[in-house]
């Protein structure tokens, strides 16, 4: 080798120790521009360096990546396939199609790593004529036994809803790995049908994080929160460790449930086990410390955190948690806080905010925080249009709040009205409180609740015959009423309550105190609403 040849192979292995070192897009943009110096930049070992960083890496960039693909002379499939997967998992998904258009245009052929990248991107764009599309080309190029393909499709059919035809391609797979049970029992999950989930899970020949994951994930979003920590406990049992994934579900099941022992117990899982502690875990540890009462304890996590993040998402959690608690003023300076450290609002900001206000009855606040909304470049969602209902309703202006809702661009929820009917029952606007109660029968025809609602309003006025006719109207349609039920944690248990139910150890002693507790308020209640209220207990 001559001595020429040996400071060109020098330089190309110096070239590439910088690339696999290379650690941010400044950094990359400087070898770049060294390679172009140097006429290297088409050489196709440094080419799929600078794709595979700039397209697939945290601090890439795959606008970048894309220009440099078009610069490239003669691009691979390979190539081609770096930056269609970028785009995939990228802010905009619709670019791997356009990509793959480009692709066949240059006369480049997709191969079986092509598709799953395709599939993946139509599953977020959520289009499902699109995922039909991309798999009528995969069954025309002979590819649908592949195993990778097939369970990107099973993936991208459960992500629109079609668990059937999930179901159908994962049954036909000639041979399936873990990532096709986890890939049907996870559509299952996604679809709200944990039954079937359940049935995959003991199914599956093995078992990892992601299938524990899915299920109880799963659960949580099926709203079996107690099933889902039964699911923790015996994926500890099995010996499988858990994963941040993981561990957000299960603290969102302790948050619904307001199990602050078991959540502790969490908090604990997560030091002990040495897991990283992502801004996405903080927040769930704030969100569940908050709706379990521990606003301290909220607090401690925030605060160990909030300096040095500057993600919107753990401050509207603990904003929110202020909020819950009765801590209006405090979440407010929060929220001034925040501005401080340049982090800006987002819509869920806005609704903590709104939230806050309504508990405190602060309406000339809730008006400025609604219009920075629109000041801010955001569209008030309908969860906003519903917070100022509240805000209106609590404070007694249901007149203003019952105009709000008529000139508001969207039509009104159930729990909308709902709030506006509670106000109206709150402040003696029992005119009002029958037109809104007869609007929530209408729009929602099948929900208990509000016939009982109206119930109470011809119950507060004595209109005995009318609040008659909501039983009879409920049993005609068929519309039963939901048993209430509640939990009580108690040394790190949880126990369920649930009206009528008699399965209880302790029922006995649990009457005694319910009967003790009755016979106090019937003695405490003034004899003016005596009638109204013990009448919603005993007729329903």
């Amino acid at each position: 080798m001559s001595h020429s040849q040996e400071k060109i192979a020098s330089l190309i292995q110096t070239f590439i120790t910088h690339l696999d070192k290379c650690k941010s897009m400044s950094e990359l943009k400087q070898i770049h521009a060294l390679l172009l110096n140097f006429g290297l930049s088409q050489d196709h070992s440094f080419a799929t360096k600078i794709l595979s960083f700039s397209a697939l890496s945290e601090s890439g960039n795959i606008d970048y990546s894309f220009r440099f693909l078009s610069q490239l002379s003669d691009p691979s499939t390979f190539d081609w396939n770096t930056v269609i997967r970028g785009y995939s998992k990228s802010k905009n998904p619709n670019r791997s199609i356009s990509v793959f258009i480009q692709m066949l245009r240059d006369g480049v052929w997709p191969d079986h790593l092509t598709y799953p990248f395709l599939a993946k991107a139509s599953a977020r764009l959520l289009k499902p004529v699109l995922g039909g599309a991309i798999h009528g080309r995969i069954a025309k190029h002979g590819y649908e036994s592949d195993r990778f393909i097939g369970n990107s499709l099973i993936h991208m059919y459960a992500s629109f809803g079609d668990i059937r035809f999930a179901r159908k391609i994962f049954d036909e797979m000639p041979v399936k790995n873990l990532v096709s049970w986890n890939a049907i029992l996870d559509g299952y999950a996604k679809c709200g049908d944990v039954c079937s989930a359940l049935e995959v899970f003991e199914l599956m020949p093995e078992r990892d994080v992601v299938s524990w994951s899915s299920l109880i994930d799963g659960s949580v979003k099926a709203g079996q929160y107690m099933d889902a920590l039964a699911l923790f406990q015996r994926m500890q049992v099995s010996g499988v460790e858990a994963n941040e994934v993981t561990m957000v579900s299960v603290l969102c099941a302790c948050s619904h449930l307001g199990a602050l022992e078991q959540g502790r117990a969490m908090h604990q899982y997560v030091v002990e086990n040495e897991l990283p502690l992502t801004l996405v875990l903080q927040t769930s540890l704030v969100d569940m410390y908050s709706k379990c009462g521990a606003v301290e304890e909220a607090l401690s996590v925030f605060l160990a955190v909030s300096l040095q993040q500057t993600d919107v998402l753990i401050w509207n959690a603990m904003i929110g948690g202020l909020a819950t608690h009765g801590l209006i003023q405090e979440s407010l300076k929060l929220y001034d806080k925040m501005q401080n450290f340049q982090i800006l609002p987002d819509e869920i900001t806005y609704l903590c905010l709104l939230s806050a206000c309504a508990h405190g009855g602060l309406v000339k606040e809730a008006w400025y925080f609604f219009e920075c909304l629109g000041k801010d470049g955001m569209t008030p969602k309908i969860e906003h249009y519903a917070c100022m209902v509240d805000v209106l309703a609590r404070s007694g202006r249901v007149h203003k709040a019952f105009r709000f809702i008529q000139q508001m661009p969207i039509k009104p929820t159930g729990s909308m009205l709902g709030a506006l009917l509670s106000g109206c029952l709150n402040h003696g606007k029992l005119d009002l409180a029958e037109i809104v109660g007869r609007k929530l029968i209408e729009i929602e025809p099948d929900h208990d609740g509000r016939y009982i609602g109206l119930s109470n309003v011809f119950a507060s006025v004595k209109r005995w015959e009318d609040a008659r006719n909501m039983r009879e109207a409920m049993q005609s349609k068929g519309v039963k009423k939901s048993p209430g039920f509640s939990f009580v944690e108690i040394s790190k248990t949880l126990h369920r309550f649930m009206a009528h139910d008699k399965t209880h150890p302790r029922l006995d002693r649990i009457n005694e105190i319910l009967i003790f507790i009755t016979n106090q308020m019937k003695l405490d209640t003034d004899s003016e609403s005596q009638d109204y209220r013990l009448y919603d207990i005993e007729y329903f």
